[in-house]
């Protein structure tokens, strides 16, 4: 007779999901001296603290019972208007009551995932992609296809043919700055997925947080914006995106952008969920909005992000040499890298990154990105989160890890 839990009290789902490799990363984060690459985290010096404390003063005093009691599952009224018009700004016409607000975007992969996926059905979704994405999706019960990816964002033949042969559920795509890829979707794909999408009546999920955060110009309009230019496409298109990166990850606040009737099937199981997204989240959010504050916000965002960009990349090249090989970001917050062999070096990025802790960098191995086929040659460097000096000394420590 024992006292320990039955763990065969657990739901069969549960075996298909692993624990995040970044959220075991973060275990060994909090040693003294760690120079981290691993979590996708804005720079906190970023922040705009003082808007969003007027915003949140500002709140409590205009909109008291708004900020504190319980609100719409669908979204704080005022709020809708205002992502509205965020999306407006990029040529994306939405009305209020085309989106649900959510907490983190990653609640709407959540929803698309409890809306849309039984058990056994095939979802296509690049390789590489977004860790939670794919532990999400599996959760309950999908297949996985990966469709290859390369500079200009997923290969749209390739995911042509994929969808002829296993007729998915849906495709889940990050075409702007990819996470890890960083990779952004030309404009001529865009527009080819887009058509490939109403041809195959294909569902196609847009998830798009990173799409404010450019180096230089801005990128391709969105496919939510694109698809007032191809007929029928909009039936076939989710739009997920979040304040989290260019405003605050504190805050929770998220949207999605779906035909009706799976925004309705959403809302209801987000009233099963949580009731609602953070009412006082969801009204200073708003009044920030509101003020105006964001556009400079990203302005200065963006030029912080861009020299950390390419004094990664310079520093990469510098000390790493041929034995690493990537592509310089144009936007968003990583670099995906791979490791080539040369000069006798490892390729193997897991083995690295248990050597690389040991020297006082972390970063993440690559192959959890992949739903199938790992590439245990490629990691994920972010460059968000650490200063120009932290980069330099960052680098120097992986390529003692590396090189020796």
């Amino acid at each position: 007779m024992t006292d320990a839990f039955d763990t065969d009290l657990f739901a069969q789902r549960l075996s298909n999901v692993e624990t995040s490799a970044i959220r075991e990363l973060f275990k060994v984060l909090g040693k003294p001296g760690i120079i981290s690459f691993g979590g996708g985290f804005p720079d906190p010096n970023s922040f705009d603290v003082a808007g969003v404390a007027q915003a949140a003063q500002q709140a409590l005093n205009d909109h008291p019972v708004a900020a504190l009691q319980y609100g719409a599952t669908e979204g704080y009224e005022p709020l809708r208007e205002q992502l509205c018009a965020l999306m407006a700004n990029k040529d994306a016409a939405v009305k209020p009551d085309e989106l649900i607000v959510t907490t983190g975007s990653q609640q709407a992969l959540d929803l698309i995932g409890k809306t849309l996926i039984n058990p056994g059905d095939k979802v296509i979704v690049e390789g590489p992609t977004f860790l939670a994405t794919i532990q999400c999706f599996r959760l309950y019960g999908a297949e996985l296809i990966t469709v290859p990816v390369d500079d200009n964002g997923v290969d749209v033949e390739a995911l042509e043919a994929l969808i002829a042969q296993h007729k998915p559920k849906f495709v889940y795509l990050i075409p702007t700055y990819g996470n890890p890829s960083g990779a952004t979707l030309s404009l001529e794909r865009r527009k080819r997925l887009l058509d490939v999408a109403v041809q195959t009546r294909t569902l196609v999920v847009e998830d798009d947080p990173y799409g404010d955060l450019y180096f230089d110009k801005a990128p391709p309009p969105s496919l939510l914006a694109l698809s007032a230019t191809v007929p029928g496409s909009r039936n076939w298109l989710v739009h997920a995106s979040s304040l989290s990166k260019n405003l605050s990850p504190g805050l929770r606040i998220g949207w999605m952008v779906a035909p009706k009737p799976l925004l309705d099937k959403a809302a209801m199981c987000k009233q099963f969920s949580d009731a609602n997204t953070s009412s006082f989240a969801q009204v200073t959010a708003a009044v920030y909005l509101s003020s105006g504050r964001l556009g400079p916000a990203l302005q200065a965002m963006r030029a912080i992000y861009a020299k950390r960009a390419l004094c990664m990349c310079d520093a990469l090249q510098r000390e790493l040499g041929d034995a690493i090989s990537f592509v310089k970001p144009l936007g968003g917050l990583f670099v995906w890298a791979k490791l080539t062999g040369a000069h006798g070096a490892s390729t193997d990025s897991g083995a690295l990154a248990k050597r690389a802790i040991e020297e006082g960098v972390a970063f993440v191995p690559g192959a959890p990105f992949f739903a199938t086929h790992p590439d245990t040659t490629a990691l994920r460097l972010s460059f968000a989160s650490m200063n120009e000096e932290q980069i330099e000394a960052g680098v120097r420590k992986l390529k003692k890890a590396l090189l020796g």
